[in-house]
């Protein structure tokens, strides 16, 4: 039994969890830096809360990534109907905040589905790409029924109102479909049908604020106290972090409260500020080195499901880095994307989790898992 133990840990792919703790231990210090000066003593003890959800999510990811992808499998269309249905009932029922009708109120916790839809979606599609054709491009008729997957649960979630959310979705469908292989004349009906749809969204779809934020983009100067103001502060906290930064728990943006949502959206201009441009690096580095194991294993696993769960996983864990970076660091519009386990949100963490336990198993599955034969 002993050394069934010790062949099943020596097996084990511990480095995914291991670059995910590092990156929440960064995260779980600047979060307590960024909201100990705050007034509000709920938003104080938001470092306990955020702790409580790590550990959760390491638990979940853990038991996860010991479950073959054989079985994950069976489950992936009803793991999105199920969350399609949660998106509906936070229409219906939804709890309101700074807004928006995000959350389903579970009592002392809220969940907030949107951030499960991402992974579900993932599942989804790669259970489709790796059934229909595994060995030819896709044409446009096969992407019919993954467009709708895709953009049903987008919708949803672009009128809670989540623009940011919303889009990356469309975003993660892009970039599964272009590495599953496309003709070169769907590519093309693709961009054309992306500028349109872009178009008519900006036009009919966003609401007014929503507007602003592209608008203010281009010259946040523009309307410096007002909608320009939060991308205006995050520069100032950026840009006065220099080299080494001004040190932990230094920060004037988030101890004299000049920078909203600092302990979300705006966590990396905090983090700039105290450790300047030789922290970003690090963290930098720790983001590719998760991505970049992660680009390694979809190449080497040898069954075409497992590689699109990897890829959609990857291109979870990018776009939300780069988006929220660029958008901090005033290269695109304002839209309320999280920096993984680096931002407060029990969902983000909880959905961040999972997908390092689906990474973990489907690297498990070389070495720990017999019978793997999708």
């Amino acid at each position: 039994m002993i050394n069934r133990f010790i062949e099943m840990i020596n097996k084990y792919d511990f480095s995914f969890f291991l670059t995910m703790g590092a990156i929440f231990f960064i995260g779980i210090l600047n979060l307590y830096s960024a909201t100990h000066a705050d007034a509000n003593m709920n938003v104080q003890g938001l470092y306990k809360s955020q702790l409580l959800w790590f550990s959760i999510s390491i638990l979940i990811g853990f038991v996860i990534s010991l479950i073959n992808t054989k079985d994950i499998m069976r489950f992936t269309y009803v793991w999105y109907f199920l969350v399609v249905i949660l998106l509906v009932l936070v229409m219906a029922v939804g709890k309101v905040g700074m807004g928006a009708k995000r959350w389903i109120d579970l009592g002392p916790l809220h969940m907030q589905p949107s951030e499960f839809m991402k992974l579900a979606l993932v599942l989804a599609l790669s259970n489709w790409f790796a059934k229909v054709d595994p060995d030819l491009p896709l044409d446009f008729k096969k992407l019919f029924l993954p467009a709708i997957a895709t953009f049903i649960p987008a919708v949803l979630i672009i009128i809670q109102p989540d623009l940011g959310t919303g889009g990356l979705l469309i975003l993660i469908f892009a970039f599964m479909t272009f590495y599953r292989r496309l003709r070169f004349s769907t590519i093309f009906k693709l961009v054309f049908l992306g500028m349109i749809a872009s178009g008519f969204m900006y036009e009919y779809a966003l609401k007014d604020y929503q507007r602003k934020r592209i608008q203010t983009f281009v010259n946040p100067y523009k309307d410096a106290k007002g909608s320009g103001y939060n991308a205006i502060q995050s520069e100032i906290a950026i840009g006065s972090g220099k080299f080494l930064g001004k040190g932990y728990m230094k920060s004037s943006q988030a101890s004299l409260n000049f920078l909203p949502e600092n302990h979300t959206d705006f966590v990396f201009s905090i983090y700039n500020e105290e450790h300047g441009f030789v922290g970003s690096i690090i963290l930098i580095g720790l983001y590719l080195i998760l991505l970049l194991r992660l680009v390694w294993l979809a190449k080497n696993v040898t069954k075409l499901f497992d590689s699109l769960v990897v890829i959609g996983i990857t291109a979870i864990f990018f776009w939300h880095v780069f988006i929220n970076m660029s958008m901090v660091t005033g290269l695109l519009p304002i839209v309320g994307i999280p920096l993984p386990l680096m931002s407060y949100g029990g969902s983000s963490l909880l959905t961040f989790g999972v997908c390092i336990g689906l990474a973990t198993s489907i690297s498990n599955s070389k070495n720990m898992f017999v019978g793997n034969d999708l």
